[in-house]
């Protein structure tokens, strides 16, 4: 049965549904002290059970692209995929089960803990995975942490697909993007990873300096996988129109950016246009089981795998 939560403080309101672990709605005060939802979502929580687009979803066994499958111990571990891409955790990921209720925590910072066990042998996977995601609030912060253990050494990659538009309607056309970091990941044509590392310079992933989508020249949206380089802001988002800001921060290796032309059609909480929304997903590298380069993405027995991400809101001065 899918069931609605919410929780809040003097900054923010957040409400999640438990199928998927999903984001539904997240509000913030806009300059005019207008309260704006911040993420794109359904109106109905039914209408999760149809969304191939992951809107607001936990994104898992692993998030991102994987080619075949994978080694582990000289063993082929084949998964679930299409035309030799593995997608997002295969046929039926973590984003179409119901997750338990932990806990819910209301005061000062609230927060709620969903929890999903993923059983040996699901989509391919070995190991039985004991997973979490706590959605919490403090002050003007938005915390998402996944945490995981597994009785057997398996790949883990999760993270969080929400859509978010600060202005809470229409386009990001005319909000600002900056990515602190001077690299991206070059993809092949099934869009896995080829393995090289390559510079932003002179290319159309720089967002090094601040700019507005709409600012730059032939635009045709942003769908790459960027490493981090730092421990502080990694991303942030700005609109002029609504005053609204948004600082990204994280403990993961990698962050992908996508900015999606259309939406599949839907019942969507807010009106949408072309370019509605921007996707932050902090993870591992895609394919990285399979790219002895990349930073490995195995989690044995005995070890707990975290996955923290902070979204810092504030109305710019």
């Amino acid at each position: 049965m899918i069931q609605q939560h919410t929780i809040s403080n003097k900054h923010l309101k957040l409400v999640t549904i438990n199928y998927g672990a999903t984001v539904q709605k997240l509000f913030f005060k806009d300059r005019n002290n207008q309260e704006t939802n911040v993420v794109i979502g359904f109106k109905n929580p039914d209408d999760y059970m149809n969304n191939p687009a992951y809107i607001g979803n936990s994104i898992g066994r692993y998030a991102g692209r994987i080619k075949e499958g994978f080694y582990i111990d000289e063993s082929f571990y084949p998964l679930h995929n299409e035309h030799g891409v593995h997608l997002h955790g295969g046929q039926t990921g973590f984003s179409s089960k119901i997750w338990e209720i932990e806990d819910i925590h209301d005061g000062e910072v609230p927060y709620i803990k969903y929890s999903y066990l993923s059983k040996d042998g699901e989509e391919g996977y070995p190991g039985n995975l004991k997973v979490t995601v706590t959605y919490k609030l403090e002050e003007n912060l938005f915390s998402i942490v996944y945490e995981a253990e597994t009785d057997r050494s398996t790949h883990v990659n999760l993270t969080n697909h929400n859509y978010y538009n600060l202005d809470g309607k229409g386009s990001v056309i005319d909000h600002s993007l900056k990515v602190n970091t001077a690299h991206f990941l070059e993809f092949n044509s099934d869009k896995l990873p080829s393995g090289k590392v390559l510079n932003v310079a002179d290319t159309p992933y720089n967002f090094t300096k601040e700019s507005k989508l709409s600012d730059i020249k032939h635009f045709n949206g942003v769908d790459n996988c960027f490493p981090v380089e730092t421990d502080q802001c990694v991303a942030s988002l700005y609109s002029e129109s609504s005053g609204i800001e948004m600082k990204v921060k994280t403990n993961q290796p990698a962050i992908v950016i996508y900015t999606p032309l259309n939406l599949p059609k839907g019942n969507y909480n807010q009106e949408i246009a072309d370019f509605s929304s921007i996707c932050f997903e902090a993870q591992g590298y895609p394919d990285a089981p399979n790219q002895v380069d990349f930073p490995s993405t195995l989690l044995k027995k005995d070890e707990k795998y975290m996955n923290r991400s902070i979204f810092e809101f504030d109305i710019r001065s």
